[in-house]
């Protein structure tokens, strides 16, 4: 069996408090700043929510929406925070709702929700503690997994071996209770479950990294970096951090792949089998969907925007040439340039195709992209 543990109820904690930062329509009386054109046109709001004054964000690394509307932020926890909790929820307005999640302290990373039946749940990926759980809104645990030992390329010998790291990044929900997870941070693999009974079962593990040394980073060079390595077989990843199925043709559902080191998407049949490769993104970190568009944060400083075909139609906030060294761990606000972006991390579209925008940034940065075109 896979190294499942239980671990306690998380109680959510909302109490009330004064809001560290709270944004509206206007800052300042000035006009919010625009990114996008045509009919891919948006108004940034950035800090967006009342954050209380004993939260404070370390990396925000997901968002997410709830039936009800309410916004949740995935974040790793400031060291000068007075609570630990690392899930914040606000309403629609940005209105402070409750906290949780103190367990995932320095590790939050990938956040989906999930509606089951009448049933709404999160699945969370705790990269520095090698977790994935399944919680409902409020954090009561249903399930936690460790360590896969379940999956051939992890299997732990006794006296000969501990196992291959494993820090997973990100999951994917199908419609038949099947799910996969991405090890992005440990060891590349993507592993494929199914949570039909009692605690998921490993179905599939495929993926893997690549032969040889990892791609030079290129900064400054965008173009460069927008073009995936020729050399990399499409059935290896590096860094696969995000991971989503897309709906968008329900007769043929696809799993993206945010391939992030490699610079590409990679789409893959639902049982593992690798179809194609979309370019157009630098360093592509997860996906959501609305209508026919993917939105993509991607980790070098814009957002992407992807049409029905899978062709770039936006760059969002394109922030590459202009935000100064150091910006991604300033302690200073204002330090980041209106409209632009630092580094993009997570992504979700609201209910009326408004974009949630999350950084990794030290002090967190959440950006509402309200549709106005």
């Amino acid at each position: 069996m896979a190294d499942f543990t239980r671990r306690s109820l998380l109680t959510a904690s909302a109490a009330a408090a004064v809001p560290f930062f709270i944004k509206g329509e206007k800052k300042s009386g000035a006009a919010l700043p625009i990114v996008g054109a045509g009919e891919h046109t948006y108004e940034c709001i950035h800090d967006w929510g009342e954050l209380p004054a004993h939260i404070k964000y370390g990396n925000t690394h997901n968002v997410c929406e709830d039936a009800q509307g309410h916004i949740y932020v995935h974040h790793t926890v400031n060291a000068k925070s007075q609570s630990p909790d690392s899930v914040v929820v606000f309403d629609s307005n940005g209105k402070f709702v409750r906290s949780w999640g103190g367990m995932f302290k320095g590790g939050a990373h990938g956040m989906h929700y999930n509606k089951e039946g009448k049933d709404e749940f999160l699945y969370l990926c705790d990269e520095k503690h090698g977790l994935v759980t399944k919680r409902t809104l409020k954090g009561e645990e249903v399930w936690t997994m460790g360590y896969p030992q379940d999956s051939e390329p992890y299997r732990r010998v006794p006296g000969k071996s501990n196992g291959i790291p494993y820090r997973p990044t990100n999951i994917a929900m199908g419609t038949n209770g099947d799910f996969w997870v991405a090890d992005g941070y440990g060891s590349s693999y993507i592993f494929h479950y199914n949570d039909k009974g009692s605690f998921p079962k490993l179905l599939q593990t495929f993926g893997g990294l690549p032969e040889g040394p990892a791609p030079a980073a290129t900064p400054g060079q965008a173009q460069a970096a927008e073009v995936p390595p020729a050399d990399v077989a499409i059935d290896k990843m590096r860094t696969p951090h995000g991971l989503y199925t897309d709906m968008r043709d329900p007769a043929n559902p696809i799993l993206l792949i945010a391939d992030r080191s490699h610079n590409r998407i990679l789409r893959y049949s639902l049982d593992g089998k690798p179809i194609s490769v979309v370019a157009g993104t630098r360093a592509p970190c997860h996906f959501h969907s609305h209508k026919n568009l993917v939105v993509i944060p991607d980790l070098r400083a814009r957002v992407t925007l992807l049409d029905k075909d899978n062709k770039v139609v936006a760059h969002l906030g394109d922030g590459l040439t202009t935000n100064p060294a150091g910006v991604r761990t300033t302690e200073d606000r204002s330090n980041f340039i209106p409209g632009k972006f630092v580094a993009p991390h997570g992504a979700a579209f609201d209910h009326a195709g408004n974009i949630f925008i999350v950084e990794f940034v030290e002090i967190g940065r959440v950006t509402k992209l309200r549709k106005v075109a």
